[in-house]
Formats: structure tokens, C-alpha cells, sequence
């Protein structure tokens, strides 16, 4: 048994292919209207209609997000099922390429693509739109999200339309995002959070978006200020960045990672607004927010969410749940997050209790970081762990080795070739041996205190 639907969510979705409510209405701000983003959508349904291309996901690597719009649409109109890509580089594309046997890309710009890929560049149409097919069905496949994995265990989670269109409208309500908003991403549309955010809002809300990602903190305000944006979706690096800055808006959102309190702090106290956090994952889609500035100490449950705590870890049922994931027979998906219960309906976070942790949001594989390092010449035993930052979900790995003829820096440079830089340990320390407790286990807490030293 899985969590159910909103009853509405399909004729939601069915009046969303309708057309648009504002063909005439930047949908890229200073761009592309809602109009182009729809012909676009018919166009690329007729030029995926033939059965090839529904043979496997068809790969979106496109940077106009209003490509990216139109293939999402057509894909609800019962197109193909999206495959949406972590980076654009040969390297992740080739990788993504192996594992999902993907024979067709939608892409706006001329990239290394694997061979025999064949390439369907998106076109403007001056013809009226042709009406996209009727939605089905909330379960059907929408996209397949590509996590990649920072140290080469990809992840791929199945979305649907119920999946991704649920939490949106649910997001667009809560918020009360309409025509008149324009929204700033600073992560890109295939994080799940930016594909939101950037994607989905603007098409169920008719709010405008900004097409550039910027990172750099002169560009964030320089792009709020010249495209008198209302709402900011962003992530604990960039709010750190921006902590001193003064940006007008009426909504600011973080996600994918814990949001430092001092950061948010002086942001909401310069700008007099607080900060929505948004706590979730890519397979389970958002689950609670807080804003500390209202004084919310602890993260609130979705109104659509049912959770429970299960042996101190955090049980959710949830319609924004990949299929992917297992559930027990109530519907409750078991995370690897430790909570524990704060008031009547409230949970607070207390870290993960797996080999997965994440650093600036990107998920890293302790266990996989180990194999590497047991892999180096002179290396006895290796352990890795996620040592917390100050509160929260957010980690620096430290590394312990065994080996009396190890150097540090001979193991950061072996590692630097096959790790991501975030994904790269930030402390190594090499010892004759590893702490064992007294039932032959390693001694976690002696290992952790080493590792603070």
C-alpha cells in the first residue's frame, strides 16, 4: 500500500496540458513566453511519437529552461519517460549512457554525446500549438533522475507525474506562488529541488523564472535586483555567501542540506525574511520545512505527509515517494535519518545512520571512499566517517588508515583522481592501528575522537 494521490491531481494536470493561462506571459523572464514553451511542448510530442524513442528514457540535456519546460510537458502528455542527467561533461554522460542504454537526447546546445545517440534540437514554432494527449494517469513514468553518485555508484530514482505535479501544486499553495512572482534558482533545473522550483512552479503558477544559475554572490544579487525577482530558491553554500547581502524579496527557500542557524540569521535579520528550509531527498520529495526567523526550532511534517518514528529513525508515507523505494505495508518508507519527537507534531534532526551521508547536499559513499584507500599500496585497514558539522544533516568526511608506511598526501592525491572535490576527505589520519572494541568491531567513538584531533 502506498500513499495516495490528491484526489485532484489529475484534472490538475489535465488542465495544466489544456494550455496555457497566459500564452502571452514571459515564462524566462525577458525570454520565452508561455506560448513558445507550448508549441515547443507539441512540437517535441509528434517528434517523439515514433516508437522508438519509448523504447528507453529519453536523455534531457538541454540548458534553456524553457526546453526543458516543453519537454516536461510533453512527456506528461504521454511522451517519453525523461532521463535527467547530474552534469553535462562526456565523462557522466558516457556513464549515464552504460547504465541506461539511452538512444535519443533532447539537448539545445551542440555536446560530446556518446555515439550513435541520435540528437533532437528543439524548435520554435510560428504555427499554433497542436493539442498535447490527455494525461492518464498520476502513476505514470515521468522521470528517471539520475543522482550519479559522488564516488561511482549512480542512482537513478523513477519519478512520476503524480510524484512531481502532487508536491508542486502542494508547493504552489503553500506559498501562494501566482502570475505575478519571478523566481531565481541558484541550483540547476535536474537537481530535483531546482527542477521544482525553476520548472514546475512556473508552469503550474505562471510565475516568470530567471534562465541563468548563477553561484557567485555579486551575480545572485545582480540577477534578483535586475529581474525584480520575488523568490529566491537557493542552498546553505550560497546563503552563506549572501549572509551579508541585501536582496528585496517576499520568499526565500533553502534546501539540499542543513542551513547553518548563524547564516540564516543574519540573512533574515538584513532582508526581514526569514528562511523557508525544505527537508527531503530526490526519491522521497520534500517532507517538512522550518523558518527559525518565525521561530520554528524544529522541522514540521508537510500537511500531506503521515510519519512516524521507527527504532529513532524517521518513517514517512508520502504521494511525492519514488516507486523505487521500499515500502512496509502501511506505505511507510523507513529513511536513514535519526529523528526524535519535539513538541506534538514536530521532529528534529539528528543525523544519518548509514554509509550514504552528504556533503553540500551531494550524497558521498564512506564505504566506497574505504575500498579506495584499502586499495594503496602499504594500507593494512581504512575507515571512513562522516564527522557532523554543527547541527543538522550536513558532514566532513575523515579518514582513518592502518599503515606504518603511509603518507597523507599520497592517498589525497590517489583519491583526487577518482573522487569529486566535495566528495574528497577533508581529514586523513594514519595510525599503526585502528581502535577494536572489546567484541572485535571497530571502536566508532574512539575513531571519531581521533579524527577531531
Amino acid at each position: 500500500m502506498r500513499a495516495e494521490y490528491p484526489p485532484d491531481i489529475k484534472k490538475n494536470i489535465d488542465e495544466l496540458l489544456g494550455g496555457a493561462s497566459f500564452p502571452d506571459k514571459e515564462f524566462i523572464r525577458f525570454g520565452a513566453t508561455f506560448g513558445d514553451v507550448y508549441k515547443m511542448a507539441s512540437w517535441l510530442r509528434v517528434a517523439l511519437a515514433d516508437s522508438r524513442h519509448q523504447r528507453t528514457a529519453v536523455c534531457l540535456a538541454a540548458d534553456s529552461k524553457a526546453v526543458m519546460a516543453a519537454a516536461l510537458l510533453a512527456s506528461l502528455g504521454g511522451g517519453a519517460t525523461l532521463l535527467l542527467p547530474y552534469a553535462f561533461s562526456a565523462r557522466a554522460l558516457d556513464k549515464m549512457h552504460r547504465e541506461t542504454g539511452f538512444t535519443t537526447v533532447i539537448s539545445d546546445l551542440d555536446r560530446e554525446f556518446p555515439k550513435g545517440v541520435e540528437v533532437i534540437c528543439p524548435q520554435l514554432t510560428k504555427t499554433a500549438e497542436a493539442p498535447l494527449n490527455i494525461h492518464t494517469s498520476p502513476r505514470s513514468e515521468l522521470l528517471k533522475i539520475f543522482t550519479g553518485g559522488s564516488t561511482g555508484s549512480p542512482q537513478i530514482w523513477l519519478k512520476t507525474s503524480g510524484n512531481i505535479f502532487s508536491e508542486g501544486f502542494y508547493l504552489a499553495g503553500r506559498y501562494e506562488i501566482a502570475e505575478h512572482d519571478c523566481i531565481l534558482a541558484t541550483i540547476p533545473p535536474y537537481h530535483i529541488y531546482g527542477l521544482l522550483f525553476s520548472i514546475v512552479l512556473p508552469l503550474i503558477s505562471s510565475a516568470s523564472v530567471v534562465d541563468k544559475v548563477p553561484s557567485f554572490p555579486g551575480e545572485i544579487t545582480r540577477a534578483a535586483r535586475d529581474n525584480k525577482v520575488t523568490i529566491l530558491a537557493s542552498v546553505p553554500a550560497h546563503y552563506r555567501a549572501l549572509r551579508d547581502k541585501k536582496i528585496s524579496l517576499r520568499l526565500a527557500v533553502s534546501s539540499a542540506g542543513m542551513l547553518d542557524a548563524k547564516d540564516n540569521e543574519t540573512f533574515s535579520r538584513l532582508n526581514k525574511t526569514g528562511i523557508e528550509e525544505i527537508y527531503g531527498s530526490t526519491e522521497t520529495g520534500g517532507i517538512a520545512t522550518r523558518n527559525r526567523f518565525l521561530g520554528e526550532k524544529y522541522f514540521t511534517p508537510f500537511t500531506t505527509i503521515d510519519w512516524k518514528i521507527k527504532n529513532h529513525r524517521l518513517a514517512v508515507r508520502s504521494p511525492y515517494i519514488s516507486p523505487d523505494l521500499p515500502v512496509d505495508t502501511k506505505g511507510f518508507f523507513t529513511a536513514n535519518d535519526r529523528v526524535e519527537a519535539e513538541e506534538t507534531d514536530k521532529f528534529s534532526l539528528q543525523g544519518r545512520i548509514d554509509a550514504v551521508t552528504k556533503v553540500g547536499g551531494k550524497r558521498v559513499d564512506l564505504e566506497e571512499i574505504s575500498t579506495l584507500i584499502k586499495g594503496e599500496p602499504g594500507v593494512d585497514d581504512c575507515v571512513a566517517l562522516a564527522l557532523p558539522e554543527k547541527g543538522g544533516r550536513e558532514h566532513r568526511i575523515g579518514v582513518l588508515v592502518q599503515g606504518n608506511t603511509v603518507e597523507p598526501k599520497m592517498v589525497k592525491k590517489s583519491l583526487a583522481n577518482a573522487l569529486e572535490p566535495y566528495a574528497m576527505p577533508r581529514r586523513i589520519k594514519v595510525v599503526d592501528r585502528i581502535p577494536i572494541n572489546k567484541n572485535g568491531k571497530y571502536d566508532w567513538r574512539t575513531i571519531a575522537q581521533l579524527l577531531e584531533i
